[in-house]
């Protein structure tokens, strides 16, 4: 099974590309202010490498945030365009879970010992971005925490694993695609095909529209 896997919901946007279990490649590029340029470049760049062709790739993955507005979107149109137009179906996770469960850790080892994994990245306006998870399940799905809630709802957890320093040595692609090959593998892709973008906090503009409607 082929499988090919995006993000573009953080600064670093990432590729990659499985064959079953087994990594062809992977990209990592600085994409934030630039993403809908360097997206599919990306994707015909690693499959070329590859010597793969689109019509070639069996399963589709990508994030669906939180992070970027904009990133977001422009992955799951791109990823779910690239999809449709190839009749192939699509595995749509969390930005965290690609993290957590496809590159932060073995995801058997964690099932194992039920182990707690926490995600958490910056939100701004002094909030986190948040998840949890418990061997193959998100027991707390993302959602906006401060800092002393994020030290409630991460104690007694076998791993922390702050976004920021994750992108600095692994590929978030990479951990989506590995996600995506389990997923499929048990057989459970049709929970994973909502392609609904993951914002847990309203954009800005849809933000003052919504204040303008309450008042």
């Amino acid at each position: 099974m082929l499988v090919l896997a995006a993000d573009s919901s953080l600064p670093l946007l990432s590729v990659a590309l499985l064959s079953d279990r087994t990594l062809l490649g992977a990209v990592a590029l600085e994409g934030k202010g630039s993403r809908n340029e360097k997206l599919l470049p990306a994707i015909d760049w690693l499959l070329a490498e590859s010597g793969k062709q689109k019509k070639d790739v069996d399963l589709f993955a990508t994030t669906r945030g939180p992070g970027s507005f904009t990133g977001v979107r422009i992955c799951l149109a791109t990823i779910q365009g690239l999809a449709l137009a190839l009749g192939k179906p699509v595995v749509a996770m969390s930005t965290h879970e690609a993290i957590a469960l496809g590159e932060g850790v073995s995801s058997d080892e964690a099932a194992d010992n039920l182990a707690r994994i926490a995600v958490y990245d910056d939100a701004g306006r002094g909030e986190l971005y948040l998840s949890v998870f418990e061997g193959h399940r998100e027991v707390i799905a993302p959602r906006l925490a401060t800092e002393q809630q994020r030290e409630e709802l991460t104690r007694g957890a076998a791993l922390v694993l702050p976004v920021s320093e994750f992108v600095q040595h692994a590929n978030v692609a990479v951990g989506c695609a590995r996600r995506a090959v389990e997923i499929a593998t048990r057989g459970g892709v049709e929970p994973y095909s909502d392609v609904t973008p993951i914002y847990v906090r309203l954009a800005e503009a849809e933000a003052r529209m919504q204040q303008k409607t309450n008042g």
